[in-house]
């Protein structure tokens, strides 16, 4: 029995056992806190599309639109209304989620490559408010003047504003709540049910699932998550841009998806870290050319490694 669980339950243990002990090692590879909380932010974003294209099999390429309401909302929180690290990001992530619910009611019709180009067009519509619109947003040179607040627990405080450990923690601590809880919608009949559109959606209509509303309700789950996503980005840099809200964006969320593995649940992670690292380490020795490495990589796993890094170690370990 407990070989049984162990064989399980590896992956996730080993994930979170390098997750849990990154300030130890990353130093000794160049690497900083900063740097993994930006690979967390980025696995959380591309894991909550995941749910939409992975598990329900519905492509969108304007969920920056969220990621970038969410970043703008927990800013403009911290900035204008109160100094609340948490109730910046519970207003981050409503702006961008309830955005994507309702915006979702108009495309739960459409599909294919129609459903994709109106989520691009929402997508430029958000970028092109944030980069006119100066007194509230910054304009073209962003959000700036807000900074995240101590984590107030009544007899203690937690220093996320000055200590990169307790950020990359905290942020760490968000990522495992989100992450537990997009597992326990993909594991309820809901979850199926979206495993089951995603495979036949015509004989799921003939079911009597509804169809529609199962596209919406998974649509407006995953634009919740990324805009929470969003909401860390900005508090990990201090700082929100309208770049957060184009589809250059999109695009790099839905490639590090689709690096990782996008029908695996923590594909997207490892998609991060390849993602991140490459950004970091390659564009520090080719600031202008480091775009063109990663097309390569990712151009090279499509290629090589249809199923993503993670389908590939799971269909290697017979899983």
């Amino acid at each position: 029995m407990n070989e049984t669980f162990l064989r399980r339950n590896l992956q996730p243990i080993v994930i979170w056992a390098l997750l849990l002990t990154v300030p130890f090692w990353l130093p000794l590879f160049g690497g900083y806190t900063a740097l993994a909380g930006r690979v967390l932010v980025f696995a959380l974003a591309a894991m909550s599309f995941n749910m939409l294209l992975g598990f329900t099999g519905i492509m969108s390429f304007g969920h920056a639109a969220y990621f970038g309401l969410g970043a703008y909302g927990c800013g403009l929180f911290l900035k204008f209304v109160y100094a609340s690290t948490p109730l910046a990001m519970l207003a981050g992530t409503l702006l961008g989620g309830i955005a994507g619910t309702l915006f979702g009611l108009l495309l739960v019709r459409r599909r294919g490559v129609y459903f994709a180009m109106v989520t691009i067009a929402f997508g430029q519509v958000c970028f092109y408010i944030a980069y006119k619109w100066d007194d509230l947003t910054g304009g073209y040179d962003g959000l700036r003047g807000f900074a995240r607040a101590p984590i107030d627990l009544g007899l203690t405080k937690i220093d996320i504003q000055n200590n990169g450990t307790a950020l990359y923690f905290f942020i760490l601590l968000v990522f495992g709540v989100a992450a537990a809880a997009q597992g326990f919608v993909l594991r309820s009949p809901f979850g199926r049910t979206m495993l089951a559109i995603r495979e036949n959606e015509r004989r799921a209509r003939f079911l009597g699932i509804p169809i529609e509303k199962h596209i919406w309700l998974s649509f407006s789950i995953s634009c919740f998550f990324t805009a929470l996503a969003g909401s860390l980005y900005a508090l990990l840099n201090n700082f929100a841009d309208p770049q957060g809200l184009t589809y250059v964006m999109s695009g790099n969320i839905v490639m590090i998806t689709i690096m990782g593995g996008m029908r695996v649940f923590w594909g997207p992670l490892i998609g991060a870290v390849l993602f991140v690292a490459l950004q970091d380490y390659v564009s520090s020795a080719w600031p202008t050319t480091w775009m063109g490495v990663v097309g390569v990589v990712f151009v090279s796993v499509v290629l090589f490694f249809p199923r993503g890094l993670m389908g590939m170690l799971q269909k290697r370990a017979g899983t």
